[in-house]
């Protein structure tokens, strides 16, 4: 299975070039309510399915009740995590990087051509990564001993640090923002929001 293309340890809604991916439906869209003017009541999905059936009757709604929740979610936790992102000084792009190779295991090496497939980013992106983070001094080139001119991306013992500090500080602060639900609830949401995942990228594949 290939690794999220998502700028963080373990997936969210950032694209790879860091923006927003959330789009427009939280701020307006014709299953979103907006950001503001209106009581949390007035903007609840329920309410917005029940004003198009007024407004419209016959519109398809049965989505927005998973649909809006989910777009408004993302937009939360995508501004929660940039934040911490800050905090710990990397930028959502080089998260990714560092942390697809620290999840490959020891040495924590791969070559661009396995980066590119893992993070589901372009080639252009990869390289454009790595040279930055080789610049900061947190994954080193080489050739790949299995030859084919291949290059070989490893982190450095600095990389190796940042992408440990940045790991923890991230997943600990969305495993407190989950604490809502319990354990039991959360296995029910992975588990559904799996199924969904699963099924959309067999019907509309991943995004571009």
């Amino acid at each position: 299975m290939a690794e999220p293309a998502d700028g963080s340890p373990d997936g969210d809604a950032v694209d790879a070039a860091g923006r927003d991916a959330t789009g427009g439906a939280a701020d307006g869209g014709p299953n979103g309510g907006g950001a503001g003017g209106r009581g949390p009541g007035e903007r609840s999905a329920a309410a917005i399915a029940a004003a198009w059936q007024r407004e419209r009757p016959g519109t398809p709604t049965g989505s927005i009740e998973i649909v809006t929740p989910i777009w408004r979610l993302a937009k939360l936790f995508a501004d929660d995590r940039n934040r911490v992102l800050r905090a710990a000084g990397i930028d959502a792009a080089t998260l990714d990087l560092l942390a697809v190779l620290r999840r490959s295991g020891a040495p924590y090496a791969l070559t661009t051509r396995e980066l590119t497939r893992r993070t589901l980013v372009t080639a252009g992106a990869i390289s454009q990564r790595v040279a930055r983070a080789e610049r900061e001094g947190l994954v080193r080139r080489s050739p790949d001993p299995a030859g084919a001119r291949a290059v070989l991306v490893s982190l450095t013992p600095e990389g190796h640090a940042l992408v440990e500090r940045s790991v923890d500080a991230v997943l600990g602060r969305e495993a407190e923002l989950v604490t809502g639900l319990s354990p039991a609830e959360r296995d029910r949401l992975a588990a559904l929001l799996d199924r969904l995942l699963t099924g959309l990228h067999g019907r509309i594949g991943p995004a571009e």
